[in-house]
């Protein structure tokens, strides 16, 4: 099966959200107190989605605000220096400062991040700098959960879904669930919900999802009972080790497997996996072949220092598929 775009569009995809500043940990296998050095990357789900897009050969673009540093300039160049279209970027005036996000390699199984996004330029992109005859250019308009934590971006993303809807372009929804952003997780389920139902494809893990349904230990089948009374005709949700499903309207469901790998870190792989997920759809790929595209690219930036930088090439991810083992469960 596979899943329609409108082909008469410039864009394959627009991101919209954060774009920040990776430093990632150089040293492995230590706690970061005793860390000294780290390396600088590209980092914030929706940009690392629109770079790994970028990368398999999709024609992508970004909606954010920067902050008017130096770290502001990186991540723009970096951006613009691997083909993505950044002219609907917005260079913030009011002295808000880039996201930082301080990440620890202890061990492959034990790593985590230490965050600043406090006063963050990325939540202070506002709805009068999202531009219709931007989103209207593209297939699809890729959201990030995290930006809908705080206002004034929270109301730029959803002006953003709104004329998305009206210009025929598919709302891709990814659940990116950070905790540290949010208020309260009750807070996050009433915008996750509002969001998710006006989507048309829904991205996340389990736990993710959970989120957004404010449960514990929920269901598949009861969570995609519950989206395919509104908007979203296909849910895809990750289980990890166990490998991912995705439930089409229609009735049909496929399961991705995922694949044995070297794991250096565990940060990365929702992005990494978004990024070939979609470029598999977008170009005419049936869902059970996104499925494996996703797992495999997964596979190799988990096995890599980087997020954005380690973001594969369509041959490293067939390639993959052709000789790697998936895990059984």
């Amino acid at each position: 099966m596979k899943y329609e775009f409108n082909t008469d569009k410039e864009f394959d995809i627009i991101a919209i959200g954060r774009a920040c500043i990776d430093l990632n940990a150089t040293e492995y296998n230590r706690p970061m107190e005793e860390t000294m050095t780290f390396t600088k990357y590209v980092g914030g789900s929706p940009a690392n989605i629109a770079i790994g897009s970028s990368k398999l050969g999709l024609k992508a673009g970004f909606i954010g605000k920067i902050a008017d540093d130096q770290h502001g300039r990186f991540i723009e160049q970096y951006m613009r220096g691997v083909g993505i279209d950044t002219s609907s970027m917005v260079i913030d005036t009011e002295g808000h400062k880039t996201g930082l996000a301080f990440t620890e390699i202890k061990s492959p199984e034990e790593c985590s991040i230490l965050m600043y996004r406090e006063d963050v330029a990325d939540l202070y992109l506002a709805p009068s700098e999202v531009n219709e005859n931007y989103i209207k250019r593209s297939k699809v308009l890729l959201v990030s959960g995290t930006a809908l934590a705080k206002s004034p971006s929270r109301e730029a993303v959803l002006k953003a879904i709104n004329l998305a809807k009206r210009n025929g372009v598919k709302v891709i929804f990814e659940l990116d669930y950070r905790p540290y952003t949010w208020k309260s997780t009750e807070e996050t389920a009433v915008y996750y919900s509002l969001v998710a139902e006006q989507s048309d494809v829904v991205i996340g893990t389990r736990d993710e999802f959970d989120v957004m349904e404010n449960i514990q230990d929920g269901m598949n089948a009861d969570t995609i009972d519950y989206l395919f009374k509104h908007s979203p005709d296909l849910v895809v949700i990750k289980h990890g080790v166990e490998g991912s499903y995705a439930y089409a309207k229609s009735g049909e469901t496929f399961r991705g497997q995922a694949y044995k790998t070297q794991v250096l870190k565990t940060f990365g792989a929702g992005d990494s996996y978004a990024s070939a997920f979609l470029y598999a759809l977008i170009s005419g790929k049936d869902i059970e072949t996104a499925l494996k595209y996703g797992s495999a690219s997964a596979s190799i930036v988990v096995s890599k220092h980087s997020s954005s930088e380690a973001m594969p090439t369509v041959k490293e991810i067939e390639e993959l598929i052709a000789s790697a083992e998936t895990i059984s469960v």
